[in-house]
């Protein structure tokens, strides 16, 4: 019998954490009894009334999943995070109650992948700028030329999964490519690794963020890293805002410092970092590098199939 066969009886409890647009949300309610806790008052509402009963629990990096929440849950099995970030989610808390834990790694590694790329591009190309210019009436003659991709250095802070597949694009792209990890990986080819944070944004023309958000990497990206990117450096950010530190960012950008930054997250989000919105310079989207209908899915169905291997005793797919 599968998961689809069960009887509403039958059928474990979700309390999901992460809001998901309506058709992805019924594929879980084809599967389970979904508590749909999308904030705050919800979520503590939802633990409050239903703990007793919650199986499951599909949060993701950001939002997580505290100690205490994992306590009030006495029958939780298993915990997911949607993407492949898990940060606030207390990992030691669920295996010191035996809860298995997994997280959407591969999920939309693609997906941020390319995002990453149109970052890029739209930055050192100026597009926005260039699109306002030409509704104002100037056309090329007038405006400043922008550098091409070809032939730059591009360094990847974090050579993950999400960091390879960025990598790959860079090299299609004809550019350079150096790295930053905590050690270099043997099978990577093409690509230079530096041993320090500092090294990479010292030798690379632009400068992307791919990695892990926590405590180990809070405002790793600061004035001294920015200040040796230099003038002409261009910043993307698609890992966590955590990482970056925005007043150092916004002191680089206005004493000229730096060409340009183009974010998909930031230390305020949801909302938007106020100390940035001034800068024509600064390319802002609302943490959408990793979602796309067909990255969603995938999601949903991993978290579906971690679901069943541990129901049926089965290793996970993406363990944590």
């Amino acid at each position: 019998m599968t998961s689809t066969d069960l009887s509403p009886d039958e059928r474990r409890t979700l309390l999901l954490l992460v809001a998901l647009a309506d058709e992805y949300k019924a594929l879980l309610h084809k599967r389970f009894h979904v508590i749909n806790a999308p904030d705050a008052a919800a979520r503590a509402a939802a633990i409050a009334s239903h703990g007793e009963r919650i199986e499951l629990v599909l949060t993701n990096g950001a939002t997580g999943l505290r100690a205490d929440e994992i306590a009030a849950l006495p029958r939780l099995g298993m915990v997911a995070a949607q993407g492949a970030g898990y940060e606030n989610l207390d990992i030691a808390a669920a295996k010191a109650r035996g809860v298995a834990v997994c997280n959407g790694a591969g999920t939309n590694d693609s997906c941020v992948a390319d995002h990453t790329l149109a970052l890029l591009l739209a930055s050192v190309r100026a597009l926005p700028q260039q699109e306002k210019a030409l509704r104002a009436g100037l056309w090329r003659d007038d405006l400043p030329l922008r550098p091409a991709l070809n032939g730059r250095r591009l360094g990847i802070f974090g050579m993950g999964t999400i960091g390879r597949k960025i990598a790959r694009r860079a090299l299609a792209f004809e550019m350079g490519v150096g790295y930053h990890n905590r050690r270099p990986r043997n099978d990577i080819e093409d690509c230079r690794y530096f041993d320090s944070l500092l090294g990479l944004a010292t030798w690379a023309d632009f400068l992307v963020v791919a990695a892990p958000g926590g405590t180990a990497t809070r405002h790793v990206i600061n004035a001294e890293v920015l200040e040796a990117l230099g003038p002409q450096g261009h910043l993307v950010n698609i890992a966590r805002g955590s990482l970056v530190d925005t007043a150092a960012l916004a002191a680089a950008l206005g004493a000229g410092q730096l060409a340009g930054a183009a974010l998909d997250v930031y230390e305020s989000e949801p909302l938007p970092p106020e100390v940035l919105l001034g800068f024509p310079n600064v390319i802002l989207t609302p943490h959408i590098a990793g979602w796309s209908p067909e990255a969603i899915r995938a999601t949903i169905d991993l978290f579906i199939a971690n679901v069943e291997a541990w129901g049926m005793g089965r290793p996970l797919l993406t363990p944590l």
